[in-house]
């Protein structure tokens, strides 16, 4: 985490704001709702590679299969005369 801090405002729901009195006890709010937009934001942004590597996968799974059908007849070629 950086240590330049910058100043925000928020807006929670009454409910939301007040379960954290007694889940984090006398902590500040700051540290408590930095901590927690840090675990959001990794979860968030670990979701988002998976996505694209998904993706991506399935993308050169699909050349990969064309390339096997443009080249099938060659993969095997002679492969009878020595084994």
């Amino acid at each position: 985490m950086s240590h330049i801090l910058t100043r925000l405002d928020a807006v929670l729901p009454a409910d939301l704001a007040h379960e954290r009195g007694p889940t984090f006890g006398s902590r500040k709010k700051s540290p408590c709702m930095a901590q927690t937009l840090e675990g959001s934001l990794a979860r968030l942004k670990k979701q988002m590679l998976i996505k694209e590597l998904e993706e991506g996968y399935s993308a050169a799974r699909e050349q990969g299969l064309a390339l096997c059908k443009d080249f099938g007849d060659v993969d095997l070629e002679g492969w009878g005369e020595r084994y």
